[in-house]
């Protein structure tokens, strides 16, 4: 994990300015303007995001504002962009993702009338507990700073840039693509809802027959295996990563580049979505022997049609 966080790290780095190498079109003045503001709103959050995480133990803070702060950053750029059309069906695709996902997180149990506290995700105490963070708590402040506040509110805010890419185009008025990627991107969020239901379906009535002393739901293996599970073990996060492909291909419709700076967010999350998946099968892999032979026969992300 830690290796892992190096490495996101350093690719937030040097990812930025190799798409802005290969994308030779220059930034207009209110797109300048737009990314001053945008980046001082992310700096700020992060600061925030750590200063209340050490505060208070709980080092979900971030993930409390996942599903908010790209809403927030899709609505200032339609709003910059005087509600340009494209810029601003972007940013109703983002809030229907953003209204789905607060959902999903809430009914967890993660939000609070205190906002500093709710449920923490159950990786950081596994993180806390490796050997470079046990005993050496400034280590593990670091890494909350750079890593999961910084890095990660740096993420939201470059994934959502394709917004502000899209204002490039302000003369190039709507088009049936924009219509269907738009449509792409709902049917997505609803599969996303699909998926996410069937793990809270399962998860529940694994809970309910432990508390009754019934037999497991599904023998002894402890994990979904049905639904849009039996596809792929993780469909949720293939959902969400081709959510964020979609809405960066906005930017190739107005001047059809397929390279612009834009794609810097979602190549960024793809790569931690891998990473995110090492370490919860590397968990369910401890956890549940029978995981193992299921990595073996389902896919991670794209499914089998062959």
């Amino acid at each position: 994990m830690v290796r892992t966080a190096i490495l996101l790290i350093i690719t937030i780095v040097l990812l930025p300015l190799l798409t802005f190498k290969l994308d030779p079109q220059a930034l207009s003045p209110d797109q300048w303007h737009m990314l001053k503001v945008s980046g001082l709103i992310m700096f700020t959050t992060s600061l925030m995001c750590f200063t209340i995480a050490e505060l208070t133990g709980n080092c979900s803070q971030v993930d409390k504002i996942w599903s908010v702060m790209p809403v927030i950053y899709a609505w200032y750029f339609s709003y910059a962009s005087n509600f340009d059309h494209r810029v601003l069906l972007m940013a109703l695709c983002v809030t229907i993702w953003g209204v789905r996902l607060t959902y999903n997180f809430s009914r967890r149990g993660a939000y609070r009338l205190k906002f500093w506290e709710g449920e923490e995700d159950y990786r950081w105490a596994v993180v806390r507990e490796n050997p470079m963070f046990k005993g050496n708590p400034w280590r593990f402040k670091l890494f909350n700073l750079v890593f999961i506040s910084l890095y990660q509110n740096t993420l939201l805010w470059l994934f959502t840039l394709p917004a502000l890419v899209a204002y490039s185009a302000i003369y190039k008025p709507l088009g049936w693509i924009d219509y269907l990627l738009a449509a792409l991107f709902t049917g997505l969020v609803v599969l996303e809802t699909i998926a996410d239901q069937q793990q809270w379906n399962y998860q529940n009535e694994k809970i309910r027959r432990k508390n009754a002393g019934e037999k497991p739901l599904d023998g002894d293996h402890g994990f979904i295996r049905t639904g849009l599970w039996k596809y792929v073990r993780h469909p949720n996060y293939a959902c969400e990563q081709t959510i964020w492909i979609v809405f960066y291909l906005f930017t190739i419709i107005p001047d059809g580049r397929w390279i612009n700076w834009g794609m810097t967010g979602c190549l960024l999350l793809l790569i931690l979505f891998q990473a995110s998946a090492d370490f919860s099968e590397g968990i369910s892999t401890s956890k549940y022997p029978a995981y193992k032979d299921h990595i073996n026969k389902i896919p991670r992300f794209i499914p089998r049609f062959w």
